[in-house]
């Protein structure tokens, strides 16, 4: 089971002969975009590029989403298969090299009879997997399965990357209900499907004929029936006049009242008085609700286990568009994915990189340059604006001397 799209075309075993990658001008044929939201004109279309940098040309070209504040929607299909008693490995590479502000960059796993010209967003896949991103607060990765007609979202935390530079996610689930994710071939998150999803109803629930006691006494402590407030307790003012408050030698009372010194705490006041508290005889405990058996517990096996895969879909909203789709693999093997991932992503990403650092730092010298010169250039104003003032003055120092020659 091995179905390969680098957004090209494969001849031969893709494994075998990864050297042997030809990019084809047709892609589209493979890939169909949908036609929904067209009619809305909120329909975005996707492109085949690198994108303004890359490790190799040809090698990294992927489906970029090419329009702000658009919906895209294409997918590509393959043979049938099943996933049953096999592992599972969904794998692809995405970059954002537009700086991501809200949108996502993940991939929807389909089964067979879906109309490809209709593909969106409530159209039913089997595993939607990928980063999403919005903002500061949702930078997180996706893992939903659709099972028992119910999309089950993952409920760990995995972090999804925002940089710029291109990133491989990895899904793996095998038959035995475990799974794993990785970044980059770094182990993220690992479990069983059953405890870190909401597939199965609790075995355990508390039962409804059960009630508290009215009689119940869950207060460990309790007032000291032996603890009286103290005679005078009360007359303690909680503020007294300030002792070292003087009259102000300009006071008027006619004009300013009566003076009286401003109030400040009182340090011998002590509060409302409370008493103490000692151990409560009559304690029971927290009362725990007991439970029973959940009449509608379930247990599932090989909860991702499917019948159908036949499609592979980009399901993204963005408001800055720019993200890079690229090297897909699904397959039964982790060998497999590991060395596609290191034939693809790991064997140009740091010639990707010094690309982005080589096109930051002509940037970031042009925006200096750009600087210096508005400052030279505002300087040289300056100077002229001062010769033009001190011209003026010499011609009004000349007229002054004329009218008193006159004179």
């Amino acid at each position: 089971m091995v179905w390969v799209d680098d957004l090209s075309w494969l001849d031969g075993d893709p494994i075998c002969h990864l050297t042997q990658l030809t990019l084809r001008a047709d892609w589209e044929k493979r890939w169909v975009h949908s036609e929904w939201k067209k009619s809305s004109g909120e329909a975005g279309r996707l492109k085949h590029t690198a994108g303004d940098f890359y490790g190799d040309a040809q090698e990294d070209k992927g489906l970029q989403t090419s329009e702000d504040a658009k919906f895209f929607a294409a997918s590509a299909t393959f043979e049938k298969f099943s996933n049953a008693g096999k592992t599972l490995v969904l794998q692809f590479q995405v970059r954002f090299p537009q700086g991501i502000d809200c949108g996502g960059g993940y991939l929807k796993y389909l089964p067979s009879g879906f109309d490809q010209k209709d593909f969106k967003g409530d159209t039913k896949y089997n595993v939607m997997f990928g980063p999403d991103i919005c903002g500061t607060s949702t930078k997180r990765v996706h893992v939903i399965f659709f099972h028992n007609g119910v999309n089950h979202l993952i409920k760990k935390e995995v972090r999804a990357l925002d940089d710029h530079l291109s990133h491989v996610y990895t899904l793996i689930v095998n038959a035995d209900d475990t799974y794993e994710v990785r970044v980059d071939g770094e182990k993220k998150q690992s479990g069983n499907l059953a405890d870190d999803w909401d597939f199965m109803k609790p075995k355990k629930i508390k039962d409804p004929a059960a009630k508290k006691p009215s009689d119940w006494v869950d207060n460990a402590k309790m007032d000291d029936p032996a603890d009286k407030k103290p005679e005078n307790w009360d007359a303690i003012p909680k503020e007294i006049p300030d002792p070292e408050a003087q009259k102000p030698e300009d006071w008027d009372n006619e004009a300013d009242g009566e003076w009286g010194p401003p109030q400040i705490p009182n340090p011998e006041y002590k509060g409302d008085w409370k008493p103490k508290q000692v151990d409560n005889p009559a304690y029971k405990g927290p009362w725990v609700h007991p439970e029973i058996d959940n009449p509608d517990y379930v247990e599932y096996k090989n909860i991702a286990a499917y019948d159908d895969f036949s499609a592979v879909g980009i399901d993204v909203w963005q408001v800055k568009s720019g993200t890079i789709f690229d090297n897909i693999i699904i397959t039964d093997s982790i060998a497999e994915a590991e060395a596609f991932s290191d034939a693809t992503w790991k064997k140009n990403k740091d010639a990707e990189k010094a690309m982005y650092d080589a096109r930051e730092k002509a940037k970031r010298d042009k925006e200096e340059a750009d600087r210096k010169k508005a400052e030279e250039e505002k300087k040289k104003a300056d100077e002229s604006k001062k010769d033009d003032d001190d011209d003026d003055d010499d011609d009004e120092d000349k007229i002054k001397e004329k009218l008193k020659d006159d004179l």
